[in-house]
Parts: structure tokens; C-alpha cells; sequence
């Protein structure tokens, strides 16, 4: 019996869900309503286009590159201006989750660019390739290697030393 396109699509987006919020979630920098609005934005994309899924060699690549698009372009809406006032944590750390070490590593992402941010994300979260990277983000191979470059100065220069303590976690 052939699944329909619905079914096809919930199975891939309950299969992926958890995958995109924390990919959203870092490239939001810890915001995590954000990374829930990105989520379902890109899963609506990809709902529109899912009769054509046959034609994408990869839809869980696919689905990442819409989420940093996404991203990108409410980087540059106005609204993406606002900030929420007070910081209270949504829910309590898990047994093995360091929570100074999540906020320091959220805080050096949130100094970033969005496109260093998202390269940072794409390069070493998702462990895609540099040519993968240019792809996803609209951009040449030098300048991917060139922000990934910058992004991890700037990373390790607002770490410090404390970056070296992070490592050994």
C-alpha cells in the first residue's frame, strides 16, 4: 500500500523536528521561541514543496538549508530587532548538561554575525563540508573558509582561556 504525500511528510517531520529546533536553537543563539518559529516555518516550506521531494536527493540537507535561510532572512526583517528583557530559563538542565558551559558557548555564538553564525552552525554543528556550506548560504568556497576563519578567532577570543577548560568537558 502507497503512503500518501501527507503521511510521507509527517513521518519526515517528526523524524527531523528535533533536529532543526536545535540547529535553530544555535543559530538563534538560545532563543529558543525564535528557533521554534524558524522550525516551523522551514517545515511549512518544506510542506509546500513536498510533492517535488522525488527531485531533492536529500530532504533532511534540504531542510537544514531552508532553516539557515530562513534564519538569514529574519536576520534582516526589522522585527529581528527586538529582545525580550529577562532571561528565565525554560526548563531545567539535564543530568550532565553544564549549564555555565551552554551559556558561555550561546553568549560567543550570539556575538557573531548571523552569516558567520550560520556558517559556524552549518561547518561544525551540522559537519557539513566547505562546498555544502557555500551552497546552503549562496556563497563561494573562499569566503566560506574565510568566515569560518574570522568566526572561530572571534570565538576563541571571547572564550579566552576558558576555552581550553570547555574542551576537556
Amino acid at each position: 500500500m502507497r503512503k500518501s504525500r501527507a503521511d510521507e511528510f509527517h513521518e519526515f517531520a517528526s523524524a527531523r523536528t528535533g533536529h532543526l529546533f536545535r540547529s535553530a536553537c544555535l543559530l538563534t543563539s538560545g532563543d529558543t521561541h525564535l528557533a521554534e518559529d524558524l522550525t516551523q516555518e522551514t517545515l511549512g516550506r518544506m510542506y509546500a514543496l513536498w510533492g517535488r521531494v522525488a527531485r531533492i536527493g536529500n530532504p533532511a540537507a534540504y531542510a537544514q538549508t531552508v532553516l539557515v535561510r530562513t534564519f538569514l532572512s529574519h536576520r534582516r526583517r526589522r522585527s529581528a530587532t527586538e529582545r525580550p528583557l529577562g532571561e528565565l530559563p525554560d526548563r531545567a538542565p539535564a543530568q550532565g548538561e553544564d549549564p555555565a558551559l551552554r551559556i558561555a558557548l550561546l553568549d560567543a555564538l550570539a556575538a557573531l554575525a548571523p552569516k558567520d553564525r550560520a556558517v559556524v552552525v552549518l561547518r561544525y554543528w551540522e559537519d557539513r563540508s566547505i562546498e555544502e556550506t557555500a551552497d546552503a548560504l549562496h556563497i563561494s568556497s573562499a569566503a566560506v573558509r574565510t568566515r569560518s576563519v574570522r568566526a572561530l578567532a572571534k570565538l576563541r577570543e571571547r572564550l579566552g582561556g576558558s576555552l581550553v577548560a570547555f574542551a576537556g568537558r
